[in-house]
């Protein structure tokens, strides 16, 4: 590396290249079952921006992967590097031909605990990107990213950097342990009060409880009317359980939304989706009373007879997903008809203990959301630091 780099650092740091204190592990079974490995890794087992391995394959099951990989290893996808997958393993087994397992090449140069977060740097995928060839399937290879460069701090303040980008990474898996186990609460609530209390509940068909159970616009016009303001067109993509999806927001013409009256929601309409993610469903917020909607189904209750949220909880639990499975069409393109929709029949207690129900569940996924907005703040606060120390 150049002086004149070197000079621009902190005191004791040094630019070096990813090659000259990094290679590539060259272990390898070509039997990999024989040889005792018993867990394989492939990209799909790999989550972008999580260190951790959450899942994996048997070898049992039968796998041609021969890459060995060892606790403390990184492993790194290569295969469309834009996906930021890397983790670091904390079991042994084998990976795809498509995963880099990266080591130090020596530990008092380089901490192997600092590697994983070298390579989550925005200057490591942006290098991996750019270095990436191939149109359907692009790949970077060990020449190019060995070339990466970066700031390496010097040996004695390694384990300090270590520690405080380490303390944000277990913090957000803390925050994360939290949300699971409040979504079991959420679940095993629901189930408590659909499955375990609903057999005195009369039960009544949702189109007899409701002003309208249709369609949401169907047909391809409205790609016509697409506009980059305007009113809000909601899709499948945009309804998950219990919330809106909002980062990939359509936009439809006046004049469109004006012809497609029957599509036009209101507060409280339930939105379910019929084809994709199909089961989920989302209650219209009050603000975006005055959206229209497209393939989903919209089900208007009726006030003084059925709470919205207190449908929607049950149609997003596990008792009415297990219903709404019994509905679904098709076998390559699965499918849930609005005719079949209005047919499913669905506990109705009196209104008040809609009510009631319906804000014990509602204070726990607001419980839920609190904890996303405090994961996403401390991801932020990780990729504040990361660039702080590797800048």
């Amino acid at each position: 590396m150049s002086d004149k780099k070197n000079r621009s650092l902190k005191p004791g740091w040094r630019q070096v290249r990813l090659g000259d204190v990094v290679q590539l592990s060259k272990a390898r079974s070509q039997d990999p079952l024989a040889d005792g490995i018993e867990r394989y890794v492939g990209l799909e087992h790999l989550e972008p921006g999580d260190l951790r391995i959450r899942s994996w394959g048997n070898v049992a099951d039968g796998v041609t992967f021969t890459s060995i990989f060892q606790p403390g290893q990184v492993l790194f996808g290569k295969r469309r590097a834009y996906q930021r997958k890397v983790a670091v393993a904390d079991f042994s087994g084998v990976c795809s031909g498509d995963i880099y397992v990266l080591e130090t090449k020596d530990s008092e140069v380089l901490l192997p605990e600092l590697l994983p977060f070298i390579c989550q740097t925005d200057a490591f995928f942006d290098h991996a990107v750019g270095t990436s060839a191939g149109s359907l399937s692009p790949r970077t290879n060990w020449t190019s990213l060995a070339d990466f460069e970066f700031a390496l701090p010097p040996s004695s303040e390694q384990m300090v950097v270590v520690r405080k980008l380490s303390s944000a990474v277990e913090a957000i898996q803390a925050l994360e342990e939290v949300k699971r186990r409040a979504g079991d609460v959420f679940e095993s609530s629901a189930v408590q009060f659909f499955e375990s209390t609903a057999g005195g509940w009369p039960r009544k068909k949702f189109e007899d409880v409701s002003a309208f159970v249709t369609n949401g616009f169907v047909g391809k016009s409205a790609q016509h009317y697409v506009t980059t303001g305007g009113v809000p067109y909601l899709v499948s993509k945009n309804v998950r359980r219990n919330r809106l999806k909002l980062e990939e927001l359509t936009y439809i013409s006046e004049e469109f939304h004006r012809s497609a009256r029957k599509s036009q929601l209101l507060e409280g309409d339930i939105l379910t989706v019929q084809s994709g993610h199909i089961g989920e469903t989302a209650v219209v917020p009050e603000d975006f009373a005055g959206a229209n909607c497209h393939a989903l189904i919209i089900t208007r209750p009726l006030p003084e007879l059925l709470d919205s949220f207190f449908a929607a909880y049950y149609l997003n639990s596990k008792v009415g997903q297990r219903r709404l499975a019994q509905l679904v069409i098709g076998s390559t393109i699965q499918h849930l008809n609005t005719s079949d929709l209005k047919k499913l029949e669905i506990p109705i207690p009196k209104l008040e203990e809609q009510k009631r129900i319906a804000a014990l569940l509602s204070e726990v996924l607001r419980e839920q959301d609190e904890i996303d907005r405090r994961i996403e703040a401390t991801k932020k606060l990780l990729v504040h630091l990361r660039a702080e120390v590797f800048s």
